[in-house]
């Protein structure tokens, strides 16, 4: 045992494992992020409750049961450092973390007690070649993880490929992704609670876009589920 830890320490000392959020090497071998990191996750209360700012976001937008986000999003925060590496350094084990963590959160809430199948937004596949993987799809993986319950990739997918959303209002976000999303199996969804995921919900435009087709089956009900907020 003394010789495993001294080879583990050695280990350590030449290929130090460091923090995905704050690059401190004061980190345990099994944990992605460190205590401090993980103590100031900004965890909102949104699962819990009706009207949340993600709700009042999408309200009047087309109909949907429940939405919420696990975390809040801030530039310059280690979640926005976090969400960074995850979407474009092909860090998936940070995307998988935080999935297990909202299917943790989903577990605990009373509002999202029926939900059947899990459906990640999609993305176009030339930005997917380039990012080597869905990140919503991801997140969806680490939620079923927790909830035990079907992902369904090839729902709906997504035809065009937006130019970038991020300095754009939320009209423009809207008039640049409409049109992008087309339903694929209807009958797969028929009955279902479905609860859509995604990484970052800004103004909100591309869910809206996505959930409107999905809407167009014959579904019980839609839910929202983001991992972090970042409305202006």
């Amino acid at each position: 045992m003394q010789i495993q830890e001294a080879a583990q320490s050695l280990l350590h000392l030449f290929f130090p494992q460091t923090c995905a959020g704050c690059g401190s090497d004061a980190i345990d071998k099994e944990q992605l992020i460190c205590l401090s990191c993980l103590q100031r996750l900004p965890v909102t209360d949104f699962l819990s409750h009706n009207e949340n700012t993600t709700e009042k976001l999408l309200m009047g937008r087309f109909r949907f049961l429940h939405a919420a986000s696990y975390l809040f999003y801030t530039h310059g925060s280690v979640i926005q450092r976090l969400i960074h590496q995850f979407k474009y350094k092909q860090r998936k084990d940070i995307g998988l973390f935080f999935g297990k963590k909202m299917g943790g959160a989903i577990q605990q809430s009373s509002r999202f007690k029926q939900i059947d199948a899990l459906v990640p937004l999609p993305l176009h596949p030339r930005k997917e070649k380039q990012r080597h993987y869905n990140q919503a799809a991801i997140l969806c993986e680490g939620i079923s993880s927790e909830l035990h319950l079907p992902i369904l990739n090839k729902a709906v997918t997504r035809i065009s490929a937006s130019s970038s959303q991020t300095s754009r209002n939320r009209l423009a976000r809207w008039q640049n992704i409409d049109g992008s999303f087309v339903l694929q199996d209807p009958d797969q969804l028929a009955g279902r609670h479905i609860l859509l995921v995604d990484d970052v919900i800004t103004t909100g435009a591309t869910l809206e876009a996505c959930s409107r087709e999905l809407l167009k089956a014959p579904i019980a009900s839609l839910s929202i589920c983001t991992l972090a907020c970042a409305m202006k």
